[in-house]
């Protein structure tokens, strides 16, 4: 039979993907998930909002007992495989190519209205 992952391993695991993926820091899950808020879809954020909750009761050694393991499993192998599927390459190049989008529109922008000062002026 194969031994199951505690659910304190996948609270570090969860935490140890948002410092790697999302440039996150935090101590516990708690912190690190109020700096990611908005950069995960709700239902991830909810889902890791449920680990974040039971962090504390799965530190001590009676109360772990209490825990819905198989939930929190299911909520942690959800917000898991959403962080796995983050590219960082990806992440990069489409800022990239934001920045480079604004500043081609900008430029495109202080050409019109350059051409309508010199238009305006007589130049033209």
């Amino acid at each position: 039979m194969a031994e199951q992952i505690s659910v304190e391993e996948q609270i570090a695991q969860t935490i140890a993907l948002l410092r790697a993926k999302l440039g996150v820091r935090g101590k516990t899950l708690a912190a690190a998930l109020r700096r990611a808020r908005h950069r995960l879809p709700r239902r991830v954020y909810k889902q890791a909002l449920l680990l974040a909750q039971v962090e504390d009761r799965a530190a001590h050694p009676k109360l772990r007992l209490t825990l819905d393991s198989p939930a929190l499993a299911g909520a942690a192998e959800k917000v898991q495989a959403h962080l796995d599927a983050i590219s960082l390459t990806e992440r990069r190049k489409g800022w990239l190519l934001g920045m480079l989008g604004g500043l081609v529109f900008n430029l495109l922008i202080l050409a019109v209205l350059l051409l309508l000062v010199l238009l305006w002026r007589g130049f033209v």
